[in-house]
């Protein structure tokens, strides 16, 4: 049994953690930290989980955590850097949610996050946890950057035009839309339900930081600089993104091909048939990336539909999804489930 401890168990990506954990048959939870609800048991504060999980909230301790095999970080940006030195030294392997070993450049972090980098050392060795691109580096990682939940829509739905050098890479638009559980959930007026309820909002069109993410992971793998313009919305909604994606075709080819067969040995990426429209519904719930794609009017303009459930795919799924192939299990065990539908 894998023993696994969590620090930051209270959010919703936290919860989320919890609920695919506690169902894995090759899991032992083990430790989960929460400075705020310490003393408080993990059923009182999320009654999904009683009869499932009987932790108690701990305080983060890293004699406690460094009996662990694996600690996820779900915590704010920031956090899981601080500490993940000493759980590398301690032989834990470590998955951080957050963002702290997302981008290489630790000058483009540093800006995009407004703090100092506490471990720009370990940077390099991080490995990015998309496994449709890095599956035989994330079997061997100690250190593990999951991606954001807008970069995983995106760059599942832009990789196979760009790998292959289909269009132009200079001229690409993402235009996402985002749940409110994408915000977290701390007290936030601007997520409130008298907010957000029928209201529709473009944010962060300036620059938003899953930007240099995205564009990292991009640049990546067509090996060049890129132009994208990243605009992410905000829906009345729980849970779901919605990525709709732009670019221009340089190249002819057959791209409901090229997707069936970039991502047909892909567990969690369902191409659908041309012409279709994925809705988040689809993928509430499961770790699964829906995908489409039109030429509308038949011009050069391909428009790619990618909608994932930010939690999961996003978030919590791709964590274990990336946790199942660093200790050599069946990449797909205790995330295949179906999606909640309605």
């Amino acid at each position: 049994m894998i023993k696994a401890g969590i620090v930051g168990g209270t959010g919703y990506t936290g919860v989320e953690l919890l609920r695919l954990l506690c169902m894995h048959p090759q899991v032992e939870l083990s430790v989960i930290t929460s400075r705020g609800e310490a003393g408080k048991a993990v059923a009182d504060l999320y009654p999904n989980l009683r009869g499932k999980v009987d932790l108690v909230f701990t305080e983060p301790d890293l004699v406690s955590l460094s009996s662990c095999d694996v600690v996820f970080f779900a915590t704010p940006n920031g956090t899981a850097m601080q500490t993940t030195p000493a759980l590398l030294d301690a032989g834990v392997r470590v998955i951080d949610l957050a963002a702290d070993f997302r981008i290489k450049d630790v000058a483009e972090w540093e800006q995009w996050y407004g703090m100092t980098h506490a471990c720009p050392d370990l940077l390099d060795e991080a490995v990015y946890g998309l496994p449709e691109v890095n599956r035989e580096l994330i079997r061997n990682a100690r250190l593990l950057a999951n991606p954001g939940c807008y970069p995983t829509a995106v760059l599942l739905g832009f990789l196979p035009l760009i790998e292959t050098g289909l269009v132009d890479s200079d001229n690409l638009i993402a235009d996402c839309k985002s749940g409110v559980s994408g915000a977290g959930r701390s007290a936030n007026v601007g997520a409130l339900l008298c907010e957000t309820s029928e209201s529709f909002k473009a944010y962060a069109v300036p620059g938003h930081r899953h930007l240099p993410e995205i564009r990292q992971g991009l640049e990546t793998a067509v090996g060049m600089p890129v132009g994208l313009t990243f605009v992410p919305h905000l829906v009345p909604m729980i849970r779901g993104i919605h990525a709709t994606l732009y670019a221009n075709q340089v190249k002819p080819q057959d791209l409901q091909a090229l997707y069936q067969e970039r991502y047909a040995d892909e567990p969690f990426v369902d191409v659908l048939d041309s012409g279709s429209h994925p809705e988040t519904r689809s993928v509430k719930g499961s770790n699964y990336c829906r995908i489409a794609l039109h030429k509308p009017q038949g011009r050069d303009t391909i428009v790619i539909l990618s909608v994932i459930d930010n939690l999961v795919k996003g978030a919590a799924g791709q964590a274990v999804h990336n946790m199942n192939l660093m200790f050599g299990l069946d990449e797909t065990q205790g995330i295949d489930a179906v999606a909640l539908m309605p």
